[in-house]
């Protein structure tokens, strides 16, 4: 990968890459932490990734990184107990309401999710990016649906 491959695809990828880390890790500072370590990675073995691979490389370096910061993060926090919202407390905004309902999923499925819905990857393409199986993948979209339906539930309490 060359000097102008990689400002190119700094260029290309940068947003995309900081709304899926902000996706998992749910707080700005972290995903921009998230996005500077995937691109400073990406410069360090910029000559053994192949021409074509750097996005997937960045993404993968994203995932994983988000992981494990919410993995220090859970360890490192005390317990605080889950809030139940009432219906006084629901938000008016569908798009507020779904980002409430993608905070409840565990990072796993979120990720997928967002790779899956916000990004446009295939389901090939997310088990490449996150070194999961494409059943996995599968699974973890499926149930996360799943849980937004559950969290959403009808359409007409929104309104």
């Amino acid at each position: 990968m060359t000097t102008a491959d990689y400002n190119q695809l700094v260029d290309e990828a940068a947003d995309a890459l900081y709304r899926y880390a902000l996706g998992i890790v749910r707080r700005e500072e972290d995903a921009a932490d998230v996005v500077q370590d995937a691109f400073e990675r990406l410069w360090i073995n910029r000559k053994k990734v192949q021409p074509g691979k750097g996005r997937s490389y960045l993404f993968s370096t994203a995932h994983n990184r988000s992981i494990d910061r919410l993995r220090r993060k859970r360890h490192t926090e005390e317990f605080q107990p889950q809030h139940v919202i009432t219906s006084s407390l629901v938000p008016h905004d569908l798009q507020e309401w779904l980002q409430q309902g993608l905070e409840t999923l565990p990072p796993d499925q979120r990720s997928a999710l967002l790779l899956r819905d916000y990004e446009g990857y295939s389901y090939k393409e997310i088990a490449n990016l996150t070194d999961l199986s494409m059943d996995q993948v599968k699974v973890y979209i499926f149930r996360a649906r799943k849980a937004l339906r559950a969290f959403i539930g009808e359409i007409e309490n929104l309104v």
